[in-house]
């Protein structure tokens, strides 16, 4: 992303963390007794992208793309093969164990199922302070003084905390799982399909719980999505993955008004019209993903493009700014 972005001050938003050129390949092992690598899984294949203070950058593709693994790397759940992350332009795996402390502390997570989340054998009040217990040393009055203000910010009220986790809807199970990640006062929190394991009538009211505790808490976001709607509604700005890369990044609104690259518009075409009557092309694409086990060369999306060109099989497309603040890998641009 670039630095033309304005905050409301007229000034461009800090970046708080930054990926460069991440990747991720998995083994493939053969062999039952004398095990060998067979191969590698490029999960991840030299994904970069900036992510400002106070912003949300939502991260889109077909199941497998990439999204997942992205997102454990940002929370160390996994340590890339190759590439950095750079959290207030320091590189994380290279930093001192204080600064890690740090940054596990300032960057939380919420997943897609409040349920297995959350240990289901303790008090509310006891999993939205464990992290404060753990890392600052604060009384148990201020814990508690804490833990009912962060309720009361989710829309729950203090005597909840002294329920247990299946005493609540999945809808208010959610909102305890944002309470939580907020406890630290995190700078970026990373959403990983945060309410598609929700009833549609609770979707809509979660979404704006985020959104509202984004500007109180000015607290940056990393929303990993398949519904298309979802990102349209968060995100300020969106990484289109296909096969471990990213293949278009832009503005929300922009990506939305004015999709580029062939895969973005098959994926635009799939999803449901924000209105019944808006009219638009259906755009079926031939074939299977292939396996990231062997990636096609040249562009990953030519075996399917309907656009597709001779140069596209041989030639890798790099990623290039065509529009004002929107970036795409396609050699048609």
């Amino acid at each position: 992303m670039m630095d033309t972005d304005q905050g409301g001050n007229g000034h461009a938003r800090p970046v708080v963390l930054e990926a460069r050129s991440l990747k991720k390949h998995f083994p493939v092992n053969k062999g039952l007794l004398i095990s060998r690598v067979a191969g590698w899984i490029k999960a991840v294949d030299g994904v970069s992208f900036e992510l400002r203070e106070g912003e949300t950058l939502g991260v889109v593709g077909e199941s497998g793309c990439g999204k997942s693994t992205t997102a454990k790397m940002l929370l160390m759940l996994e340590r890339p093969t190759e590439g950095s992350i750079l959290f207030q332009g320091e590189d994380i795996y290279k930093a001192g164990a204080a600064r890690l402390k740090e940054y596990r502390s300032s960057v939380q997570a919420v997943f897609q199922d409040p349920w297995s989340s959350l240990n289901p054998r303790i008090r509310v009040k006891d999993i939205i302070a464990e992290p404060m217990v753990i890392n600052w040393g604060l009384s148990r009055k201020e814990i508690r003084e804490r833990v009912d203000k962060l309720l009361l910010d989710v829309g729950l009220h203090p005597y909840h905390a002294d329920l247990y986790p299946h005493e609540f809807s999945g809808g208010q199970r959610q909102r305890l799982a944002i309470a939580r990640s907020l406890a630290l006062s995190p700078q970026v929190i990373v959403l990983d399909e945060p309410v598609s394991a929700l009833d549609v009538s609770i979707r809509a009211q979660i979404m704006n719980l985020l959104i509202d505790l984004q500007g109180e808490y000015n607290v940056s976001y990393v929303l990993i999505a398949h519904n298309l709607a979802t990102v349209r509604y968060m995100c300020h700005w969106v990484a289109v993955m296909y096969l471990g890369q990213i293949v278009e990044l832009a503005e929300g609104r922009e990506l939305f008004d004015n999709p580029l690259h062939p895969y973005t518009k098959a994926l635009m075409s799939a999803a449901l019209p924000s209105h019944p009557d808006i009219e638009r092309e259906e755009i079926i694409l031939t074939g299977e993903v292939p396996s990231p086990v062997d990636p096609p060369s040249g562009c990953r999306f030519h075996p399917r493009c309907p656009s597709v060109m001779d140069r596209c099989s041989v030639e890798e497309p790099v990623m290039r700014e065509v529009a004002p603040r929107h970036l795409v890998s396609c050699h048609l641009y």
